[in-house]
């Protein structure tokens, strides 16, 4: 029997299942498990339980929830516990290929005040709009949800799981994946052992329109400024113009970094890129965008560059840097005349081959510094790095990606771009270097989900027949014997 003969009763078992298949990615949804929130972290557990409980029913075993300690600073509670890697295997037979599936559980923070039209965790159905509404539902409970829901298409089918499989799902990625490069590496040779390939489903269609394989990241390194200036908040009407204010400081140094083109001013930073070689570029052509992708994405006309080969560049092949937000000042409703006594801004920059991270830290750190003391400001000031994860590329013509693409091209009736991103996924290269096999990532979403933004979303179909085109992978991946 062909692969797409085996498939077909499985396609037809998925969209039988549909209704239980959105049913459990609301239950997910539902769970509050925002990483970044140290008082939501029991919410972070609970949902690596419901993993647990999910991957028991569906006949997984050899279940590990893998503790990975305590989380370092900077934490307010010194004794916070980081939530658990729940491991577990599915198939034992030495005559297939063993395919680790990654995703992570956790989510980005979200609450009705940041401008949702609907509560964030409970997932709102919109079948007008094929729309499944909620935090998490497209990064990455959807596409987490879309493997159990795999899982379960096959057992009530009675069919053959073609592959062993191996979940490593995670509940702190949002929060800089703590810890679980040390157990990877730890369980490279022990529960990690013999895996052939590792699937990564925790990106996006590049537009809307047509899936993409994905063989490319962008890494991130993440920095914080501390500004400290007078013992306590002070009164503007007492204090203003009398004394140097952190809040001042810090904007001013926060201008230095980039300007409003999105050039990185700090020196040294693009001496470090590769250049683009005329090979390179060419692969940039045919693929499928244009700015009007790029303007519902951002639900803006707001582009620096209006050609397909500029945006895509700047979006995959050249570094960024990014402003994200400023703790310790008055943001709420009102006119609250106060000068903070201590701020603190952070943002980081997504890198590109060939930067060098640790030469990266040392340009970025100096550079803050030395423009902090041209202010000759009284305030201290303290520049650290938060976290950091390396760039990554892999081989899109390898037998992993050439069955994503057969998959894609089944269940889509296209053959999907090979595009790189803009985003970040750091366990990639962990993966890839300690298994010393290859990584595919293999989008369910699109490219205007939303995720880590307001009404994050993920298309019906998208969901359902992502999920086919997972289950495809694995049948097209495995129709070889090792």
């Amino acid at each position: 029997m062909s692969v797409e003969e085996t498939l077909n009763p499985l396609f037809k078992k998925i969209q039988e299942l549909k209704p239980q298949f959105i049913q459990r990615l609301a239950d997910a949804v539902a769970i509050k498990s925002v990483s970044g929130d140290e008082t939501l972290r029991p919410e972070v557990v609970k949902m690596g339980y419901f993993l647990k409980s999910e991957l028991e029913k569906l006949g997984a075993y050899d279940i590990q929830m893998k503790d990975l300690g305590i989380q370092p600073p900077p934490v307010d509670n010194p004794k916070l516990n980081l939530p658990p890697v729940v491991l577990s295997r599915i198939g034992n037979d030495p005559a297939k290929k063993t395919v680790l599936i990654y995703g992570h559980y956790d989510v980005q923070p979200a609450g009705i005040e940041d401008g949702w039209d609907t509560e964030p965790f409970e997932l709102v159905v919109k079948e007008d709009e094929d729309k499944l509404v909620g935090r998490g539902s497209t990064d990455d409970k959807g596409p987490v949800m879309g493997w159990l829901n795999v899982l379960q298409a096959h057992k009530e089918l009675g069919l053959e799981l073609p592959v062993n499989i191996i979940t490593c799902f995670e509940g702190m990625e949002e929060s800089g994946s703590i810890g679980l490069d040390d157990l990877i590496a730890q369980e490279a040779e022990t529960y990690f052992k013999g895996v052939d390939a590792v699937c990564i489903s925790d990106n996006y269609w590049l537009g809307t329109k047509k899936p993409v394989l994905t063989y490319g990241l962008r890494g991130c390194n993440y920095y914080q400024i501390i500004i400290n200036g007078p013992g306590a908040d002070l009164h503007s009407g007492i204090f203003g113009g009398v004394i140097h204010e952190p809040m001042t400081d810090l904007v001013n140094v926060l201008s230095k970094l980039v300007d409003v083109n999105g050039n990185i001013l700090i020196p040294g930073v693009n001496e470090m890129v590769a250049k683009v070689t005329p090979e390179e570029s060419k692969l940039y052509d045919d693929i499928d965008f244009d700015v009007t992708e790029l303007n519902l994405a951002s639900g803006s006309d707001t582009a620096i560059y209006q050609s397909k080969k500029e945006i895509l560049m700047h979006r995959w092949r050249f570094p960024s840097l990014s402003i994200h937000g400023v703790e310790g000042a008055f943001s709420g409703a009102g006119a609250k005349t106060v000068i903070p006594a201590k701020v603190s801004g952070k943002f980081s920059i997504r890198t590109v081959p060939d930067m060098d991270s640790a030469k990266l830290d040392k340009l970025v750190l100096d550079f803050v510094n030395a423009e902090f003391a041209k202010l000759n400001s009284k305030n201290t000031i303290h520049a650290e790095l938060i976290h950091d994860g390396d760039y990554w590329v892999s081989d899109p013509f390898n037998e992993s990606f050439t069955a994503a693409s057969k998959a894609t091209e089944l269940v889509w009736g296209v053959k999907p771009d090979l595009t790189r991103e803009g985003g970040s996924i750091p366990i990639s290269l962990t993966f890839e270097k300690q298994l010393k096999t290859s990584v595919l990532l293999l989008p369910m979403g699109r490219g205007n989900d939303g995720a880590h933004s307001i009404n994050e979303k993920v298309n019906i179909s998208n969901y359902i027949e992502g999920t086919k085109t997972l289950g495809a992978y694995l049948h097209y991946f495995g129709a070889s014997q090792k």
